[in-house]
């Protein structure tokens, strides 16, 4: 099996745009979750983390400077921060696909969990309020979650394996992951891979209302609603954004002197066979895919100092990660940092497992674990876990794992090393 480097990171997301930005005002302990403006207020959930818009120079979204205005409105919101991150990590990564070759040995792999929702939505109503053949040409293209894909490839000339990953929450980490597979078994040279999601519209919001996953209790008090493992979480925070990598074969990486930022060293997938939405009991399907993802690495629990954990701050999830991490760790369960970077940006959905994998990827480059804000009076199923509380900690971090798990029971974990 071939060795996969990641030589390029792009963010989107409620903290900003841009790596440098974004993990600076992660490290400052910022966070992106907001009151809502109308009309996104009007369910029982008011808060959320959207991505700020402004000055690309600022850190912030200013979508022109990537999309032509013309293009941007044939394209839901996911795909348009899928461009977005995508660009700005092939530019990190310093890659070009300019022969016939590398086009072909070079591909995509992004995904969404929910996909067009807003596109879905605006299209529904036209049909029944105007009725039929009044419908743009577009709609369909604008929200086909792998048209994310599609488009990417496009712009950048990638004729390599084109797909999509469709796994609801843990959609970026099977993209990441399995984008890593295709290059270690020699299907491709150089993989972008990753998630996007622009589900923070009425719809999205009532939906995940209507299922009480939602946080409801602090819509006076935004920045204090994500808040993992703490005894007060009452659900999670929604956000937007996207999280896209360049991964590359390692000696195709060093022979055109890139950057490497960590290796792709294990990945693991389960399934709960349990529930459509609710945790498998003791997280026991979790276990099988963080072992896996330990097996790949050829690495035992001892040699993870740092986890990015899925936790969410709904009441269930968490406890389930937590049981899966003791029955993981044993031993060396108070020799890992385990934090929740969603305390800071909310809940991405199907970009979460893709901005948190870079989150863990920045970890290992700079030697400190992010902090979990919010967590003032832990769970009594928190006893013995560093949770890396309120302040990021500096400490040597060798292997980073970074957990996704999403609606049907479907589980993702990553493991990167450090160069």
């Amino acid at each position: 099996m071939r060795r996969v480097a990641v030589t390029g990171l792009g963010v989107v997301c409620p903290l900003g745009v841009g790596i440098a930005p974004v993990w600076e005002r992660l490290l400052a302990g910022q966070s992106g979750v907001i009151a809502l403006p109308e009309p996104l207020n009007q369910s029982a959930c008011k808060i959320g983390a959207p991505v700020p818009e402004g000055e690309t120079a600022q850190g912030k979204y200013c979508e022109s400077d990537f999309i032509p205005a013309r293009e941007a409105r044939r394209m839901d919101g996911f795909i348009r921060y899928g461009i977005v991150a995508a660009a700005e990590a092939l530019a990190d990564s310093g890659y070009q696909a300019e022969t016939e070759e590398q086009q072909a040995r070079s591909g995509v792999y992004l995904g969404s969990g929910v996909g067009g929702l807003q596109g879905i939505a605006d299209a529904a109503y036209t049909l029944r309020d105007k009725g039929v053949g009044k419908l743009s040409p577009f709609f369909m293209p604008s929200v086909l979650i792998n048209l994310l894909s599609g488009r990417v490839s496009i712009a950048h000339g990638f004729r390599g394996p084109n797909s999509a990953v469709v796994t609801a929450c843990s959609t970026g980490t099977h993209a990441i992951g399995d984008a890593a597979r295709i290059i270690a078994l020699d299907d491709a040279d150089v993989m972008i891979a990753g998630g996007a999601e622009s589900a923070l519209v009425p719809l999205g919001i009532e939906s995940f209302c209507a299922l009480r996953a939602l946080s409801t209790h602090f819509n006076d008090r935004p920045t204090e609603a994500s808040r993992p493992w703490d005894t007060d979480r009452d659900g999670f925070v929604m956000g937007n954004g996207a999280g896209v990598v360049v991964l590359e074969e390692w000696e195709h990486a060093q022979k055109r002197g890139a950057k490497i930022y960590a290796e792709v060293a294990g990945y693991g997938m389960s399934g709960d066979a349990h529930h459509i939405t609710a945790p498998a009991e003791g997280g026991r399907s979790a276990i099988l895919a963080m072992r896996s993802a330990l097996r790949h690495a050829g690495i035992s629990a001892d040699g993870l100092e740092y986890i990015n954990a899925h936790a969410t701050s709904t009441p269930l999830g968490d406890i389930a990660e937590l049981s899966a991490l003791r029955e993981v760790l044993g031993s060396a369960l108070g020799q890992a940092s385990v934090s929740s970077t969603k305390s800071q940006i909310g809940h991405l959905l199907g970009a979460a497992g893709a901005v948190e994998a870079i989150f863990s990827i920045l970890a290992l480059q700079h030697q400190v674990a992010p902090a979990t804000l919010n967590l003032h009076s832990p769970d009594p199923a928190a006893e013995g876990f560093d949770l890396v509380p309120h302040q990021p900690k500096e400490r040597t971090i060798r292997y980073a794992l970074s957990n996704s798990f999403g609606f049907g029971g479907t589980n993702a974990s990553l493991i990167f090393r450090a160069i």
